[in-house]
């Protein structure tokens, strides 16, 4: 396992803590991606810990409370000031486990808090963030109340998630933002056109999910998969564009292995690649994954190297839609 030693770190913005350079987004340990076994999310928990990362990236509607719990018993024992925490809120979930919404009210933020922090065991959170935005709140309002927060101690930092420039701004008018975790991958580039120029202007960091595109960028999937999960409506998971994508990640797998490494490992160190105030996030159910993930952190790569992986998968290469009409319509960060 990579020691702790080995690990840069990077700051999440002008404003927000520094963290290991890569972090662990933990979703799938209760979520989304069918069964996960709870001893081995919590080893991965924990190895991620030895290795030296620090950002663990949790949501209090991942799984309904699971998560947040899973990782309050990860982390029982361990120094608290060693783990970055950060918290999505705002998604609104029904008993079946349905998607009905988002509030992003001043009284809604602090409820859900109030909530998260007794889930985590903890006396407050490192960065606090709306999964999305609420059209029907002005973000200066749910940014005001997340401000006042700060100012009690629940929260250190505040970050957003999924928005687009012109929200960020009016946001970051409002307290300064550390950062904004959004989708980034070499498949998934619309944030370079208008929204990372605006985050770098601002000092906002960039905490980067989906960057090996839910598995579809690992060089681990296949055809012939059989899928059960969320990813089974995702539209670049089916038919043509299915095949279309894993060409991509053959060509992928080419630069990967005269570079002695796997497809994972150029794709998330690319991301990390695109500039010191992007943070890439992985989400990593297992120790294997986990360590195939921290082989990133060590891996360089050239100018060559770009150059070689931005011809095999340029911009815009991928085939089908990140989310389907319906989820895409709800992202501010894509209007």
């Amino acid at each position: 396992m990579t020691t702790t030693s080995a690990v840069p770190t990077r700051r999440l913005g002008a404003t927000g803590p520094s963290v290991a350079a890569l972090g662990l987004g933990l979703m799938g340990m209760s979520d989304l991606y069918g069964p996960a076994d709870e001893a081995e999310s919590t080893a991965t928990i924990h190895a991620a810990l030895d290795a030296g990362l620090t950002l663990l990236d949790t949501g209090d509607f991942y799984g309904m409370g699971h998560n947040e719990m899973l990782l309050r018993d990860a982390l029982r024992g361990r120094a608290r000031d060693r783990a970055v925490i950060s918290v999505k809120f705002g998604a609104l979930r029904g008993p079946d486990g349905s998607w009905s919404g988002v509030d992003t009210r001043p009284a809604a933020v602090k409820n859900f808090l109030a909530y998260s922090l007794k889930r985590l065991g903890t006396d407050h959170v490192d960065v606090y963030r709306p999964a999305r935005f609420d059209p029907s709140v002005p973000i200066e309002e749910t940014v005001g109340a997340m401000a006042e927060l700060v100012e009690a101690g629940w929260v250190r930092h505040i970050g957003l998630s999924e928005v687009g420039a012109e929200t960020l701004r009016r946001a970051h008018a409002v307290h300064p933002i550390s950062d904004l975790q959004i989708e980034y991958s070499l498949i998934s580039r619309g944030i370079e056109a208008e929204i990372l120029p605006v985050a770098r202007e601002l000092g906002v960091g960039i905490t980067a999910y989906g960057v090996l595109s839910r598995g579809l960028l690992s060089g681990h999937w296949s055809a012939d998969r059989d899928v059960r999960d969320f990813r089974a409506h995702l539209p670049r998971f089916s038919g043509d564009n299915l095949d279309a994508n894993l060409r991509v990640v053959e060509a992928l797998r080419g630069v990967a292995e005269a570079r002695g490494a796997t497809v994972a490992q150029v794709a998330i160190a690319w991301v990390a690649a695109q500039g010191t105030d992007i943070v890439p996030l992985v989400g990593a159910r297992t120790r294997v994954r986990l360590e195939e993930s921290l082989g990133a952190l060590t891996l360089a790569l050239s100018a060559d190297d770009l150059a070689a992986i931005e011809a095999a998968v340029p911009a815009g290469a991928a085939a089908g839609t990140r989310y389907d009409a319906m989820q895409m319509s709800f992202l501010d960060s894509e209007k």
